[in-house]
């Protein structure tokens, strides 16, 4: 059983658990660090596969 099982009821419960530990007042600003994170790392991820490809046109080209 991966992690690609989980489903629509297991996701319902995972945010239920969050909502009580985290409370209402907190979900949101963990949601916005969550995703300035993953559109950071998605930043970070694209800059690094454009700079190998630079560098292998640059020596292709040589």
């Amino acid at each position: 059983m991966g992690l690609g099982n989980i489903g629509i009821p297991g996701l319902i419960l995972i945010l239920i658990i969050a909502l009580i530990v985290f409370g209402p007042s907190k979900l949101p600003e963990i949601g916005k660090a969550v995703g300035s994170s993953l559109k950071e790392f998605k930043k970070a991820t694209k800059s690094i596969g454009s700079d190998d490809s630079g560098e292998n046109n640059q020596s292709s080209r040589k």
